[in-house]
């Protein structure tokens, strides 16, 4: 069987990845869960190979039998397009299949909070979308990327590793720029984006210090700039930059990123009750009060400001799960199991230790519910919630504060 079958078979199934490996059946990933395909003979070392060989360019394999990794993206005519990893296990070949969308994402679709869209309209920042691996942060980021290409007349820059979603210039100038194929790392783009006119930069992995300092430096200069990072909470974003750097230098990476943080999206997917999933976020925006617990290094006062700026767009993780969970979407133990603040998440549904909520009514299914691996809206503003600490009473005022886009 080609291998062709195999990714056919996976959009048929709407499964997210497909594993082959030696020792067992190719299996798909549906609904968070992997599912081996039984009607298909366990692999051999030939097997693999050969897939691997029917998806590779000859220098490509070269590169893979040299180095043992290889990822890569690559468009399937009539199937989909897919983001690819090679890989060597016990000498033998491996293949870890991801499905891309055809059609981009927009923010519309994802049932984006409108937070989501004042991020994309800031003239210049430094904006993060985290979570672990698998948690929909390229997606997020291709729906900003679109929203911004469809109403602002820029240069957009992208550097990616692969390129996943392909964006077509609408209003904007897209390039993207592949690592391994079009520029050498990461690091060697950004020192070079700088020299291209980009108004909005898409960094797809800030992987160590050189990448993050250079990334930070591109926000200071006037650059909105993208990134993610494989952390499941605001705080432990903010943490993660700062200890990546000398213990010497950490005081000054606390001021440029105090002068540059405009938010964190963190992310998670958690299964619904009527099957699928659905993206919760974690909401910080880059409020004087957020900005000032970064410069003075008390990173531990910004769950407070996030419990309590509800209404400038903010939310923390365990306000986003408990009203998935009022809405009958997701149910309490999901949302338990993912939460980085048990205690807050059992109090804000009215729930002791030990015990559950009384279940909530089905989400009736309409054309605003958020489809499977999409993320979901987040919760709305509740004047009540907002922060005495914080200076701008709404996002468009801190908006409005550091000018427009050139």
């Amino acid at each position: 069987m080609a291998i062709e079958t195999l990714l056919r078979r996976m959009v048929e199934m709407d499964a997210s990845d497909l594993h082959i490996k030696v020792g067992s059946p190719p299996g798909y990933r549906v609904n968070g869960e992997i599912v081996p395909y039984a009607e298909f003979p366990i692999l051999n070392k030939h097997e693999t190979r050969k897939f691997a060989e029917e998806l590779l360019t000859e220098e490509q394999l070269k590169v893979f039998d040299a180095s043992g990794d290889l990822d890569f993206s690559k468009a399937m005519t009539g199937i989909a397009r897919f983001r690819i990893n090679c890989n060597k296990q016990r000498g033998s070949c491996g293949l870890v299949i991801r499905k891309i969308p055809e059609q981009v994402p927009t923010l519309e679709g994802l049932g984006c909070a409108p937070i989501f869209r004042k991020f994309c309209e800031l003239p210049r920042g430094l904006v993060l979308v985290t979570g672990p691996t698998g948690s929909g942060k390229s997606t997020t980021l291709a729906a900003m990327i679109d929203y911004i290409n469809r109403t602002e007349a820029g240069h957009i820059l992208t550097m990616e590793d692969p390129i996943e979603f392909v964006h077509r210039d609408q209003k904007s100038y897209v390039n993207q720029r592949e690592i391994g194929q079009d520029t050498q790392n990461f690091t060697e783009a950004l020192r070079r984006a700088l020299r291209q006119d980009p108004d909005v930069i898409l960094v797809g992995e800030m992987r160590d210090l050189e990448t993050i300092g250079l990334a930070i430096t591109a926000a200071e200069t006037g650059h909105l700039v993208f990134g993610t990072l494989h952390t499941t909470s605001a705080v432990q974003t903010v943490d993660r930059i700062i200890d990546v750097f000398p213990h010497d230098g950490q005081q000054q990476v606390r001021m440029q990123l105090s002068m540059t943080l405009s938010g964190v999206v963190s992310q998670t997917l958690v299964p619904k009750t009527g099957g699928g999933r659905v993206a919760v976020h974690e909401i910080l925006i880059g409020s004087d009060g957020v900005r000032a617990c970064v410069r003075e290094g008390k990173t531990h006062m910004i769950s407070n400001l996030l419990q309590t700026g509800v209404s400038q767009g903010m939310q923390s993780l365990e306000q986003g799960m408990s009203e998935m969970v009022k809405k009958g979407i997701i149910a309490f133990e999901a949302g338990l199991s993912r939460v980085n603040n048990p205690t807050y998440y059992r109090m804000l549904l009215g729930v002791t230790e030990g015990s559950a909520p009384a279940p909530a009514p089905a989400a009736l299914p309409t054309a605003q519910q958020p489809a499977p691996h999409a993320p979901a809206q987040a919760t709305p503003p509740r004047p009540s919630d907002a922060s005495p600490s914080a200076r701008f009473d709404d996002f468009e005022s801190f908006r409005r504060t550091v000018g427009q886009r050139k």
